[in-house]
């Protein structure tokens, strides 16, 4: 089945809004540029966004939060963005801080069909706060729930027309999980292939995960904090 579209545009045609959207990406590396740049241009609100984090002031999900798209942010790193700061301090912005890897886990049972996990970290926290916790072999867990997401939207390195995505190293971390977790997945890509160019020992994400897959263009790739050493 080919699941090629032409563009961002056509790619999140039927995103509205007050829906809830995965989007994936570490930082600034691996996210959904081309797909950030439509819902801007779209101006869907209203959105629920689940991420690592919330971009920066003029990149990412940051163009977002500029627009008043973003009703809240379900995320475990806000530092680098002053715009998210005001919204929330102003009440402005819902903000549900999550653990890093209670985030990853929470996206990973949604792949894989798992209403809810038992997880050791944030008990005894302000994050266990309204949470079921239970004991088991001496230790207490929470009860944290799968994400119920109706688009998720990533980017890939390599895909191939029926679908299939391969990532790059630190891209990994969350697109993998957030493209088998969406309702309707869209994945921007850096090459799209014919199928059955890719090996399919090197495939992270079966085709059958993916419902839209488009070419991606004008990537910037930014860096969130570049560092060199002294010469």
């Amino acid at each position: 089945m080919n699941k090629v579209v032409k563009n961002a545009d056509d790619a999140i045609k039927d995103l509205t809004d007050n829906l809830v959207i995965m989007l994936g990406g570490f930082g600034l590396c691996g996210i959904p540029e081309n797909c950030i740049t439509a819902l801007v241009k779209k101006g869907s609100k209203g959105l629920t966004c689940i991420s690592n984090n919330a971009g920066v002031d003029d990149f990412g999900i940051g163009l977002m939060l500029k627009t008043r798209q973003v009703k809240k942010m379900i995320s475990s790193y806000v530092g680098e963005n002053a715009e998210f700061e005001r919204q929330l301090l102003s009440g402005e912005l819902e903000v549900d801080l999550i653990p890093q890897g209670t985030l990853a886990t929470r996206c990973m049972a949604a792949a894989y069909g798992m209403p809810a996990v038992w997880l050791r970290a944030g008990v005894g926290t302000e994050v266990a706060i309204g949470k079921e916790v239970r004991n088991f072999n001496g230790v207490d867990h929470l009860l944290e729930y799968a994400f119920d997401a109706d688009f998720a939207l990533v980017k890939a390195w390599k895909g191939d027309t029926h679908g299939n995505l391969i990532f790059r190293k630190t891209t990994r971390n969350f697109n993998m999980q957030m493209a088998m977790a969406g309702k309707i997945t869209v994945a921007e890509v850096e090459e799209l292939v014919p199928a059955g160019d890719l090996d399919p020992d090197q495939i992270h994400v079966p085709g059958i995960y993916v419902q839209r897959i488009f070419q991606g263009s004008n990537y910037e790739k930014r860096i969130e904090q570049r560092t060199v050493r002294k010469s």
